[in-house]
């Protein structure tokens, strides 16, 4: 991948060295204008640098024949002012907040799993016209969400730079702590608390057969152990008022109803299991798709 980094508004990119940095994807969308403006305000709160990458594609040096290089720079010239907007907006609203930018000559996807090889998080939004969001969640957001090996955070809706909810956690497994922590991390400095919610389908929904009490009991303290198990985060971050949640269920229609009321959905990414297997899981992709608010996806396990 080919970039081009530009220097920070606020003094460079070595202020952020040390500190941690949140990237973004942006384009010329009001969606990615939401990411970004997301991204800053996390950014600001962690004390990390913000990495704002804008993507013109392969397109842009080999798709136009013989007239390629006139529009080589129109298209350059465009990204540029791009990044030049997004830069000044960012740092005129975050004054002290270092901001790097990257103008990457590659597809928008691979352009952020590059760049977030050194990156504490991603932060993409939800749809525009094809850039780094496309379709109701896009094909971009998607596909870095599935692939990167650290948090994506989703961007949804106005709801993007709401901060004073709780974090919802989705249990599925006692693999999640990774998921808990982080969304123990985001809670602890918005002074808010963390809901952990476990929910599943009795065995025997899934037949003919009534389920007997005592044998739902059964399921829900197996549940309830593991939902515990999954918690021993919650140990680091005394200070987090933290609920958990026992519901007998759809896991994805619990959580997007969750989300109505937070600030923030997290989800664990299990491995992918088997050959055919979905890289996001069915849960993940339909609170991606129906969430009210953003929605981090941490890989786990």
């Amino acid at each position: 991948m080919e970039t081009e980094s530009h220097a920070s508004a606020s003094g460079g990119a070595e202020n952020g060295e040390g500190r941690g940095t949140v990237l973004v994807g942006v384009d010329d969308t009001s969606y990615s204008w939401l990411a970004a403006d997301w991204a800053a305000a996390e950014a600001q709160l962690r004390g990390c640098a913000l990495r704002v990458v804008h993507a013109v594609g392969r397109s842009a040096d080999t798709a136009y024949g013989e007239t390629g290089v006139g529009l080589t720079e129109q298209v350059l010239r465009g990204a540029t002012r791009v990044l030049d907007d997004a830069r000044a907006r960012l740092a005129a609203d975050r004054p002290g907040l270092p901001i790097d930018v990257v103008l990457a000559r590659d597809d928008p996807a691979d352009a952020l799993l590059a760049a977030a090889q050194d990156a504490d998080m991603v932060v993409v939004g939800t749809r525009g016209r094809g850039g780094f969001a496309g379709l109701l969640l896009g094909s971009v957001s998607r596909k870095v969400a599935a692939h990167a090996g650290l948090p994506v955070v989703v961007v949804r809706g106005e709801a993007g730079t709401s901060t004073g909810d709780d974090v919802v956690v989705g249990v599925r497994d006692d693999r999640d702590e990774e998921a808990v922590r982080f969304a123990l991390a985001e809670a602890d400095p918005r002074g808010v608390g963390v809901r952990l919610i476990h929910a599943w389908t009795p065995l025997a929904h899934t037949g003919l057969a009534v389920p007997q009490v005592s044998d739902l009991e059964e399921e829900r303290h197996a549940h309830g152990q593991l939902l515990s198990h999954a918690a021993r985060p919650v140990a680091e971050y005394p200070k987090v008022p933290v609920d958990t949640e026992l519901t007998v269920g759809s896991p994805a229609a619990a959580l997007v109803e969750a989300s109505a009321g937070a600030g923030m959905v997290v989800l664990p990414r299990h491995p992918v299991e088997g050959r055919l297997g979905l890289r996001l899981g069915t849960v993940v992709h339909a609170v991606l798709h129906h969430a009210e608010c953003p929605v981090a996806v941490v890989p786990v396990g």
